[in-house]
């Protein structure tokens, strides 16, 4: 019999997690018990321990692997002026597949009119359903000069602390331009030793990985048990419309990229990084993914640690296309549920904002509804509609983070592709694109 391959392991933890959400739901006690079965309680506790044990042994690997690889990365670059251009490369090539994605949701959610397909009695039964009537806290748009100032850490070592990936990621960069300047000798022997954070953060993924199957049984689980089948009901068409959205941005933008600018036959590269995208999916998290990502890039598609050490921890963290894309959804969905005309200014306007706000928005789960009260409120639209999406929303963040994922790891091939093209990295033979039989 053929040994399964941890993906393997993986999915069959998915579909388990999704019987034992199901039989969860079916033995769920009524709400006049007093209090639940001893076994009942038991496997749910047992079932969120698993799952909190697996997200924090991810997130605990994330800071030193982006840190290391992303010092390493910069400073391997050595010529300032390829740094410049390499990031300029990476940033326009974000911006431009995020705003491919919001514009491909407004025209799915224009197309198809999912609001018109709920009647006011069915959205107050949804929110009444909620119980409390859950309120998501408000925030004001965050100016341009607060944003680029956030940027820069005032304490690298509290934003580490705190989390806050944008300005790690900004310090690591500044870092590695600083080892490209001083004597030769020091450079070399601090690219040794972040490349030696590096080798064994990647050793300590592997070792985490192993857990993986029963860590996703758990998350996939207790979703389908908290949600339920019965709450997706009113939102289906809602629901249809965004993963439509989120399979176009593969079939269309990310093909067409890795054919016209990865130069790889897509059908090979998807088939090389199912392991990233079933963690991405059973997570709902860029940033816990980000291991598995590397290690999928440079194990599975050949791309040099240099180009994958760059661009991925860039791209965990402001490449955010299916939640760019779901934002632009749900925005449309709720001005058609309330009866709001949106006129071609307010589009371009959510288009501009959900590019701006998914940047800014963090790789972790549902990260993207804080971000999506920017965009609502860019339209002139109340935060309080976001209640009625919440049912669904973790179901489609779980889908949106495989597209994100994929994004990242789409544009790492492209990278890797156009500085293989002008010599500046070496080429390693793995996909077929690389033998020169590729299109």
């Amino acid at each position: 019999m053929k040994r399964l391959k941890l993906h393997h392991w993986i999915l069959l933890g998915l579909f388990l997690g999704l019987v034992t959400g199901v039989l969860l739901q079916l033995w769920v006690p009524p709400a006049s018990a007093s209090s639940p079965p001893g076994a009942y309680t038991a496997l749910v506790k047992f079932m969120e321990f698993c799952g909190r044990v697996f997200m924090r042994l991810l997130q605990m690997i994330i800071i030193p692997l982006v840190v290391g690889s992303i010092v390493v990365g910069t400073a391997g670059l050595g010529d300032l002026r390829r740094l410049g251009r390499l990031g300029a490369r990476v940033l326009v090539y974000y911006t431009l597949t995020t705003a491919l994605a919001v514009i491909l949701g407004l025209a799915w959610a224009n197309t198809v009119k999912p609001g018109l397909f709920m009647s006011s009695q069915a959205r107050d039964e949804l929110v009444r359903s909620m119980g409390s009537q859950e309120r998501v806290r408000q925030i004001e748009p965050p100016k341009i000069e607060d944003l680029l100032v956030g940027l820069v850490p005032r304490n690298p070592f509290r934003s580490i602390t705190d989390g806050d990936m944008l300005p790690i990621i900004v310090f690591s960069i500044l870092f590695g331009v600083g080892i490209t300047v001083i004597a030769p000798p020091k450079a070399r022997f601090m690219i040794n030793f972040f490349d030696g954070v590096t080798d064994v953060s990647v050793a300590l993924v592997e070792l985490i990985m192993k857990t993986a199957p029963v860590g996703v049984w758990a998350l996939m689980g207790l979703v389908v048990a908290r949600i339920g089948l019965e709450v997706l009901k009113p939102l289906l068409i809602f629901s249809l419309v965004v993963l439509a959205g989120l399979a176009s941005q593969v079939a269309l933008v990310y093909t067409l990229s890795l054919r016209v600018l990865g130069r790889v036959k897509p059908w090979e590269f998807f088939r090389r990084i199912p392991e990233a995208m079933l963690v991405a999916f059973s997570t709902s998290s860029s940033s816990a993914t980000l291991p598995v990502s590397i290690k999928v890039a440079e194990k599975e598609l050949g791309i040099p640690e240099r180009v994958a050490g760059f661009v991925l921890p860039l791209g965990a963290t402001i490449n955010m296309d299916g939640t760019a894309l779901y934002q632009g959804v749900v925005t449309v969905f709720l001005a058609q549920l309330f009866g709001h005309d949106l006129t071609l200014g307010n589009q371009l306007t959510i288009v501009l904002t959900a590019t701006l706000a998914s940047i800014g928005a963090a790789g972790v789960p549902s990260a993207g509804i804080i971000t999506l009260l920017v965009v609502l409120r860019s339209v002139g639209l109340s935060p309080e509609g976001i209640a009625i999406i919440l049912g669904v929303d973790r179901i489609l963040d779980m889908c949106r983070t495989m597209v994100n994922v994929c994004g990242d790891l789409v544009a790492t091939r492209y990278v890797y592709a156009a500085e293989s093209r002008s010599g500046d990295v070496e080429t390693v033979v793995l996909l077929d694109s690389d033998r020169g039989t590729g299109e």
